[in-house]
């Protein structure tokens, strides 16, 4: 798809974010599959059980099966909501950095789980993208925290990992937020099948929640 369309078909996407009763067209939630050896692929149950979550509670349509896009493929531009997750390295080279910062500022966005180990190596991925961007820390008043579910303490801490506190940072280009980082909460962990983490199922509620948001809000914003 060329890029420039990008913006037109967000645009048709979210128009059929709610789709009405009937309506037999799915959309697919991104996977994002980068290089460096990191494990990209992380948390297989994640995203099927998000998109159910989604679908059963804001009426999405979304498929059980994220598709999964290479970070340096013109098909990136399919995805208005690009997930990316894993424990280690990540290596973008300079076509691969252009065509995600084509993407995210056409009108894409890109949402990182940090599932604990990958913080050291999306940093400077990060810089690479937006040289003159810095990460910020999102206030707890964000559109991410309130729609449709109000987390009034900012990003839900799932994992303890360093126990360190849950930090959801953001990059804003031209006042939207392109890039959402969940950093010392590893939403993805929470979203996977319960059998995995064995996690109490009010803590996969708060993940799947905050999950929602992130979904609804880059359908939407």
């Amino acid at each position: 798809m060329n890029k420039y369309l990008l913006v037109v078909v967000i645009g048709l996407l979210c128009f059929s974010f709610k789709p009405k009763a009937g309506d037999q067209d799915e959309l697919k939630l991104g996977l994002l599959k980068y290089k460096g050896g990191g494990d990209w692929y992380a948390n297989p149950t994640a995203l099927p059980n998000l998109a159910k979550f989604c679908n059963k509670n804001l009426g999405t349509n979304f498929s059980d099966e994220p598709e999964t896009v290479e970070v340096g493929s013109p098909e990136l531009f399919n995805f208005p909501f690009v997930h990316m997750t894993g424990h280690g390295n990540v290596v973008l080279n300079n076509d691969d950095a252009e065509n995600l910062r084509n993407y995210l500022l056409a009108g894409g966005f890109l949402h990182v789980d940090d599932n604990y180990g990958m913080d050291k190596f999306v940093r400077p991925m990060f810089k690479q993208l937006f040289p003159e961007q810095e990460l910020i820390e999102l206030p707890f008043a964000h559109e991410v925290y309130q729609q449709p579910y109000e987390f009034k303490n900012g990003l839900p801490k799932i994992h303890k990992h360093d126990e360190a506190p849950a930090q959801g940072l953001g990059i804003i280009i031209e006042g939207r937020l392109v890039v959402f980082y969940s950093f010392e909460s590893d939403l993805g962990d929470g979203w996977e099948d319960i059998a995995v983490h064995k996690d109490p199922e009010t803590v996969r509620q708060k993940a799947l929640k905050m999950g929602a948001n992130i979904v609804q809000y880059a359908f939407t914003q």
